[in-house]
């Protein structure tokens, strides 16, 4: 988007069937973006930095558990790293040419597929410890080489995603989207949101069994345990399924089918999917305060850094 012009259509319709939509409202909503964004990249530097310092400082990394929350931190970092460019990218249209659309997605989806399929791997860990403590399935060795199997999942996936962004220019403004923006968008969209829902479904079922074993088990310990991962799988969904639903809906407006393609629904589709994008978005920096509230263990070592520190 651009502040030469307030009325335009945002999307890539055939410019004899294009409604031009007024858009001044929305570009005066959307300069919060730069700001809350700044906010966002700078707490989730900070506070996993923060835990990968923990982690090695004062955690045993042969542990499983640890490994999984280390790997976490890095893909929220990877993660953060793109939004700079995604709030520029929400006021003044793409600047970064076509090699920085390609590179500046494959950071997103990388750290989208990774976060979901490591939050997923905590949860399984849990349901296993708190369903089936006796058995040995943490000692399998195979269990060791499975973060390398999710980055490289994670890679191959956004590869896809990558390899078919380009800089699109159009009513003066350049975007940066798929080729064939009406097919591949809707299949972009469809395949993030089967992988969101078939990934929550697992964790679902999971956090309903840890639940059940819980309540039968008259024992505080447990619930230490699971306290956390419920928390953060019921944060990460609250943030990424309405998102995922928007971005769903908005290709209905980006194939002109009504009623989505009309001017009142697009824009309040817009309104929509930006709020929606900030909440999913901010997830990067809300894991770690959630370990800060919930591990007795990571707030003494984050204490002992800060006394160092100060």
């Amino acid at each position: 988007m651009t502040d030469e012009t307030t009325t335009y259509s945002y999307y890539n319709y055939p410019e004899d069937e294009a409604e031009l939509c007024n858009y001044e409202k929305l570009l005066k909503f959307l300069t919060i973006i730069p700001v809350f964004f700044t906010i966002v990249v700078v707490l989730s530097c900070i506070s996993n930095i923060l835990v990968l310092v923990i982690l090695a400082l004062y955690e045993n990394l042969k542990s499983l558990t640890n490994i999984f929350i280390l790997n976490f931190a890095l893909s929220d970092l990877l993660f953060t790293f793109g939004l700079p460019f995604w709030a520029s990218y929400n006021i003044w249209g793409w600047t970064f040419g076509e090699i920085g659309c390609k590179a500046v997605k494959f950071l997103f989806y990388v750290g989208f597929y990774s976060s979901v399929l490591f939050l997923t791997l905590m949860t399984v860990q849990r349901y296993m410890a708190v369903v089936h403590p006796l058995s040995d399935w943490e000692k399998c060795r195979g269990f060791s080489g499975t973060p390398f199997i999710v980055w490289i999942l994670s890679g191959m996936a956004s590869l896809s995603g990558s390899l078919h962004s380009k800089a699109i220019h159009y009513f003066n403004n350049t975007y940066c989207g798929h080729n064939s923006v009406e097919v591949k968008s809707g299949i972009v969209y469809l395949k993030e949101n089967v992988f969101f829902f078939i990934a929550f479904l697992i964790m679902g079922f999971c956090c309903a069994r840890m639940l059940w074993t819980i309540t039968k088990s008259q024992t505080n310990e447990k619930q230490k345990t699971v306290k956390l991962i419920f928390v953060i799988v019921l944060v990460v969904f609250v943030g990424w399924a309405p998102y995922n639903i928007v971005m769903l809906l908005k290709t209905f407006t980006i194939q002109n089918i009504k009623p989505f393609s009309s001017c009142e629904v697009s824009i309040r589709l817009d309104y929509a999917y930006y709020t929606c994008q900030m909440l999913a978005f901010s997830h990067c920096c809300l894991h770690p305060v959630f370990y800060i509230f919930f591990d007795v263990k990571f707030r003494n070592h984050l204490k002992m850094i800060l006394q160092k520190i100060f």
